[in-house]
């Protein structure tokens, strides 16, 4: 599996042209899966990213989690993460996974991180989805599940 997390102070995603899924501070993802990913995956890079410490303390520094700061997540489905554009001109997606794959674990994932308790809201799966954010900082994040891992 494979994120790209943006940090942002808000975001909304957009669906022929109702907003179905809006959050307030927190993270943006981005979320691609790849043919051999499993359940291990979606613990491990949910854990990652509720865990993760991107967000400033007091200090200034990076030193809370989304789960310090009691943040919300937008999982945006996105298998764009895993175009090859080594060769030609277009690029070949054939290194994500298929629908029937992808779908149900993008679900797993999603469910994993509302057992945090936080607001997560999402996009739609496969749709033309426009989304809107409010970068913070910017702070953007890219993680693989080990497997992914470059």
């Amino acid at each position: 599996m494979r994120a790209v997390l943006q940090r942002v102070l808000k975001a909304h995603v957009v669906v022929e042209q109702s907003e179905i899924g809006t959050i307030g501070a927190g993270w943006l993802v981005l979320l691609g899966v790849g043919p051999s990913d499993s359940l291990r995956d979606v613990s491990y890079l949910a854990d990652k990213i509720l865990n993760l410490r991107a967000f400033e303390d007091t200090n200034g520094k990076m030193n809370h989690s989304v789960l310090d700061n009691g943040g919300d997540i937008l999982v945006v489905s996105q298998f764009t993460l895993y175009a090859d554009c080594r060769k030609g001109r277009r690029p070949s997606f054939i290194g994500a996974a298929p629908p029937q794959l992808a779908e149900p674990l993008y679900d797993k994932f999603v469910d994993h991180l509302r057992q945090s308790g936080l607001k997560v809201a999402t996009g739609r799966f496969q749709a033309d989805m426009k989304v809107t954010l409010v970068n913070d900082g910017p702070v953007t994040i890219i993680i693989d599940s080990p497997h992914d891992a470059v």
